[in-house]
């Protein structure tokens, strides 16, 4: 008992003195998609104020790719040190295990919450060609046109993929599915008219909207948003009971310690509360939606789980 108590001692002064000192080297966010989405706008807002704070370099590093599974894997089966975080987002965090019969990680199991950080306003645009102005003049137009309209997405999984299968499932219509390895390179295709529409965040959307290469129909929040408050909600515009949040949030390999966990999760909520990160953040469509714990964000992420484990359901969206 003794030889037990000793080790258990030395583990937690062990672990103390690795807070203590940490952060001692870089320290690098992995993101599950492609550069200039909110999720990659998110993590580079908080990376610079955790480099200016702490006085070591954080490294953004996107790794797209299989709807996000590539960088959470990555981040699953890193050195649980703290020198590797993985920014989640709704989809390979919450949507993935319900659309995969098998992960090579596991949300729950594999990995450590740290802190939940922000929701992403999306938005409805559309193409400027596309005849339509209106979310009900959209839905009129698609069900005129069954199967012509294709919309695209971050990826299979993600807040605005699941957008547009719920839009279908709600509005009655039939509009395909065209998945990317993030919002940016989905933007890019439907600037060049080669997609009809995308249920984008608001901070790969805006600046197309407000040049007039894109139309905005709605956001697909369940209330209107105080920045954009000429533009209404899915629901209030021709689809009731319809609304999807986005958010995003960082999480740590299983197994990093405690002591470690806390100290990001105290910081990177104290970074999300700066004026000039929600300053940043707001404009794009971005808000702080902190957890008070970590451990209350690893609640929420399983409700999330348990929430689009049924939307996947509904809409009948599986992978395999």
């Amino acid at each position: 008992m003794r030889n037990w108590l000793a080790l258990m001692s030395c583990w937690a002064a062990c672990c103390a003195h690795a807070a203590d000192v940490y952060p001692s080297k870089p320290i690098r966010i992995i993101i599950t998609v492609a550069p200039g989405g909110g999720a990659d706008i998110t993590a580079r807002a908080v990376g610079q104020k955790l480099t200016e704070a702490w006085g070591q370099q954080v490294v953004v590093d996107n790794r797209p790719g299989g709807n996000g599974i590539v960088g959470m894997d990555i981040a699953a089966h890193a050195n649980p040190d703290g020198y590797t975080i993985v920014e989640g987002t709704i989809g390979p965090v919450a949507v993935n295990p319900s659309l995969y019969s098998k992960l090579p990680y596991d949300p729950i199991n594999d990995l450590a919450p740290v802190a939940r950080a922000v929701s992403a306003l999306n938005m409805l645009v559309v193409h400027p060609s596309l005849p339509v102005h209106s979310v009900k003049e959209l839905i009129a137009y698609a069900k005129a046109n069954p199967g012509k309209l294709n919309y695209g997405s971050s990826g299979v999984g993600f807040a605005d993929h699941l957008a547009g299968a719920l839009f279908n499932t709600l509005a009655g219509v039939n509009m395909q599915h065209v998945p990317y390895k993030g919002g940016a390179p989905a933007i890019i295709d439907l600037l060049g008219g080669n997609i009809q529409l995308i249920f984008a965040t608001v901070s790969t959307s805006l600046t197309h909207v407000k040049a007039g290469r894109i139309r905005a129909l709605a956001v697909t929040s369940a209330k209107r948003v105080e920045q954009f408050a000429d533009v209404p909600t899915v629901a209030e515009a021709g689809v009731p009971g319809f609304a999807v949040d986005n958010w995003y949030g960082f999480m740590a390999p299983r197994g990093t310690p405690k002591t470690i966990v806390v100290k990001l999760h105290a910081e990177m909520n104290r970074i999300l509360d700066l004026a000039d990160v929600k300053e940043r953040l707001a404009v794009l469509g971005i808000f702080p939606f902190p957890a008070p714990s970590p451990e209350a964000y690893g609640d929420y992420i399983k409700s999330e789980i348990k929430k689009y484990g049924k939307v996947v359901h509904d809409s009948r969206v599986r992978i395999d």
